[in-house]
Order: C-alpha cells, then sequence, then structure tokens
C-alpha cells in the first residue's frame, strides 16, 4: 500500500469556499483524480479513510462538503456511530439540508470542484472518475452527464431516487453520458425501488451507455458505510471490488 498523505482543502466555488478533504499518493507525482460525493451524512472520519483507502491504490481523491453553504464539516453534530432509528433527530436535521441543494446548485458547483482537480499539481491531466453514496450516487449520475468531457467513470452506490417522474431526474441525463457507468444497487431501499431501476436501466440502454447495474441482495441502503447501522460487510466488500476494478479499467 501506497503511503498516503490527507489534507483539508478549501475550493472556491460562485457562491463560496467549500471545505474539502484531498489525499493522494505521497510520492508527489500526479495520480488519477476521483471525486468522491459523500453521503447524506457528510464529511467525516469514516469518508476520509475511504479516501485514504482509494488514494493507497494509486488515486488523488477528492471529498467536497456539498452542504458548504450551511457551514463547514460536521454541518450537523453526529454521533460516532450513527444509527437514524436511535436518533430520528439526526434525518429532522439534515432532509431540509439535502432538499436545499438543488441539481442546478450541485451542478454549478460541480464544475468547481472538477475546475480544482483540473488546476491540481497531484491530480493528473484529463478526465477524472466519480465515485457516489447515497445522494452522492445522485450527484455523479448528473455530473457525468453535465460534464461528459470532464467524466471518463462514474459509479454510484446505494443510491436513491436516480429514475424518478420529476423533471430533473438523474436518469434524464444519460443521453449526455459518455463516461462508463457502474452502480451498486441495495434491494432493500425503499428510495429506488425496482421501477426506477428498471427506469434506470433503460435509459442507459437506449442511450447506448457503457454501463452495468447491480443489485446487491439483502443489503440496506448505506450498506457501504461502517460508521453506520445499514453496514454491511459483504457487500461493501464487493462494492470496493465493482470500484477498483472500474478504476482500473479506466485508468
Amino acid at each position: 500500500m501506497t503511503a498516503v498523505q490527507g489534507t483539508a482543502v478549501d475550493i472556491p466555488t460562485e457562491d463560496g469556499t467549500a471545505d474539502a478533504y484531498l489525499a493522494h499518493p505521497g510520492d508527489g507525482s500526479p495520480h488519477p483524480a476521483v471525486l468522491l460525493y459523500m453521503d447524506a451524512f457528510g464529511l467525516r472520519p469514516y469518508l476520509r479513510s475511504m479516501a485514504d483507502r482509494l488514494a493507497g491504490a494509486g488515486y488523488t481523491v477528492l471529498v467536497p462538503n456539498v452542504f458548504y453553504r450551511h457551514g463547514r464539516a460536521p454541518v450537523v453534530e453526529l454521533p460516532e456511530f450513527i444509527d437514524p432509528a436511535a436518533r430520528p433527530e439526526i434525518f429532522e436535521s439534515i432532509g431540509p439540508i439535502i432538499q436545499s441543494l438543488t441539481t442546478e446548485l450541485a451542478m454549478r458547483d460541480a464544475g468547481a470542484y472538477l475546475r480544482w482537480l483540473a488546476d491540481s499539481p497531484v491530480a493528473a491531466d484529463g478526465p477524472v472518475a466519480l465515485t457516489g453514496y447515497c445522494m452522492g450516487a445522485r450527484l455523479a449520475l448528473l455530473t457525468a452527464g453535465t460534464y461528459p468531457d470532464r467524466v471518463a467513470a462514474a459509479a454510484g452506490f446505494h443510491g436513491g431516487r436516480l429514475a424518478t417522474d420529476g423533471p430533473d431526474s438523474p436518469h434524464l441525463v444519460a443521453g449526455r453520458v459518455t463516461a462508463e457507468l457502474y452502480f451498486g444497487h441495495a434491494d432493500q431501499d425503499h428510495s429506488l425501488p425496482p421501477e426506477q431501476i428498471e427506469r434506470l436501466e433503460n435509459a442507459l440502454t437506449a442511450a447506448g451507455v457503457r454501463h452495468r447495474c447491480e443489485v446487491y441482495t439483502g443489503a440496506a441502503h448505506g450498506y457501504t458505510q461502517a460508521d453506520t447501522a445499514a453496514y454491511d460487510k459483504e457487500a461493501d466488500e464487493r462494492h470496493w471490488a465493482a470500484l477498483l476494478d472500474l478504476l482500473g479499467r479506466t485508468f
């Protein structure tokens, strides 16, 4: 495993400054860049450890606090172990923040994150890869469709609301995606029912997008996050294998 360097960074956006975590191999050389989109619980120690693991595999990883308009991370105070059933007030606090991050704002921010990586001396030239978790899977798909020339691959895990009936549903960008996509769906996930899984698959296929969508049987929404009650070790290991395989093919 490569020695990893992790630092806090600030990213200028059109609406302010996004705090973020940057992890990269400590050899001083540029490496292929990965933009990691957080889940609803936000930028916290566990997400930093995920970035460090990817950096150890040879990538430069940026994890922005996409809720920066509401303050620096942690935007909502979290326990070390997150169990929403025991602490319903967590989602009561996070819900309105999620709602306030419209597609328009999120994609404006995505442009800032991609520009920052393009200018970073530790990120290799060329397109980047994306990986997103929970709401981050939605942001990854939208970013791949909004900035097709900047995104070579995108993965999403236990994503919700990926193919809704709404006019701003992420699956509607399929026709603009040039990246290879991978989705690892949780099958115990009320935010992504079977009809949305089918709608997403059909949209990607119709648009000719290189993709693979897999359902992780028995996995709950949030299965990759080891600091939460939803964690599923077997599904998480499957996620890491799929993600590293995608990145290895891309770069």
